[in-house]
């Protein structure tokens, strides 16, 4: 646990450092109840690994997986405001805490600080780019052309969690100067590792405790949400099972990446493992 708590602490560091250079100050307090109040890291985590397994140093890509972090939680203060929901990550949301108009130009103040970082280095802007366009039309999708069979799903999935992931992976392959088919096994491998995490989610969502998850369990059902369980005639059990074949493809696509077994590329196996048990 020592390794990955030693990189979350370098993104950790990166982040506060970005939000302390923010004016004026009431916008530096906003992201910082945002963006310091908690988190997994699991974004910004794949990207440093990805870094690492392909032999490069981690401090080379802290800042794409700082820029990643902050991209991703920009998506969950919109996601907060479109949901009514009043807690993330234990404590309140941005609009709850702050008002609508405020948690929006957060969000906003999130994505520019988050493009700062990518600045000068050209394969990285397309990366997040392209990774934003899918996040957004997955967003659309969940709220005008819901899905309402399996494949839909997993194509909502793929946008809507997965694309992030994809883009997390990708940049630390691109830190690590790795070549294009190299790249896109990353891309791949994160891609499956999102849609697993979120399939996952929405069997937490269904089956968990409020307390236990960190923020309301069963808003998919009250917000009429197109989760898994929703749509399909999936059990829980069998919306797991679904998650680990993700996991296990996941997996399949990390081998191709051609990398030697070093540790970093172990963290990356742990991970693909992790999110289909996970109980937050």
């Amino acid at each position: 646990m020592e390794y990955l708590e030693r990189r979350v602490g370098m993104v950790n560091s990166r982040l506060e450092s970005v939000i302390e250079s923010t004016d004026p100050d009431e916008l530096a307090d906003q992201l910082e109840s945002v963006v310091l109040a908690g988190g997994k890291r699991v974004r910004p985590a794949v990207t440093l690994l990805a870094c690492e397994a392909l032999g490069g140093e981690p401090e080379t890509a802290v800042d794409f997986a700082a820029g990643i972090e902050l991209v991703h939680n920009a998506s969950l203060v919109i996601d907060d405001i479109i949901d009514r929901s009043e807690v993330r990550r234990g404590t309140p949301s941005a609009w709850a805490a702050h008002g609508y108009g405020p948690a929006i130009i957060a969000s906003d103040g999130l994505l520019g600080e988050a493009f700062g970082l990518f600045l000068g280095n050209e394969r990285a802007m397309r990366i997040v780019a392209e990774s934003m366009v899918e996040l957004g039309e997955g967003e659309a999708t969940e709220l005008v052309d819901r899905p309402t069979t399996e494949d839909e799903y997993m194509t909502l999935a793929r946008r809507k969690t997965g694309a992030l992931f994809r883009a997390a992976a990708e940049l630390g392959a691109v830190a690590g100067e790795a070549d294009a088919s190299t790249v896109e096994a990353f891309g791949e491998y994160a891609e499956r590792v999102g849609v697993a995490f979120q399939i996952r989610d929405d069997v937490l969502d269904a089956t968990a405790e409020s307390a236990d998850l960190g923020k309301p369990a069963g808003q998919d059902e009250v917000m009429d949400r197109p989760s898994l369980v929703q749509i399909t005639d999936l059990t829980p059990k069998e919306g797991d099972a679904r998650a680990r074949e993700q996991s296990e493809l996941a997996l399949e696509a990390l081998d191709r990446t051609g990398v030697d077994d070093t540790d970093a590329k172990a963290y990356l196996r742990d991970l693909a493992e992790f999110v289909v048990v996970r109980e937050r």
